[in-house]
């Protein structure tokens, strides 16, 4: 989970590409370079076999672009699921929190 913030923070989207699980990664991966990411928390982890475990985690960060939501401080709070498949885990989907 901290290296795929890291991977956010820096705009390396080669990275979160390949961490993502292929059933449910997009088929574009892109990072906001006005993005500013704040911090990181992660609050809970849960193993729930070999090769699947969750992570609750708080990330935030202010919004970049242009528009309305533009400078908004933003708190994205989710529970993630990850599965290891060859040794090496994979991001599959998160569920946001409140």
């Amino acid at each position: 989970m901290r290296s795929r913030y890291s991977a956010f923070v820096r705009g390396d989207t080669a990275y979160l590409r390949a961490t993502w699980h292929v059933s449910t990664c997009p088929q574009e991966v892109l990072a906001d370079a006005a993005t500013r990411w704040l911090g990181l928390t992660v609050r809970a982890h849960r193993v729930i076999d070999a090769d699947h475990a969750e992570v609750e985690f708080i990330a935030r960060y202010r919004a970049g672009g242009a528009g309305p939501a533009s400078g908004r401080a933003v708190r994205l709070h989710e529970r993630s699921r990850f599965v290891r498949e060859s040794d090496r885990w994979y991001y599959v989907d998160g569920d946001a929190l409140q």
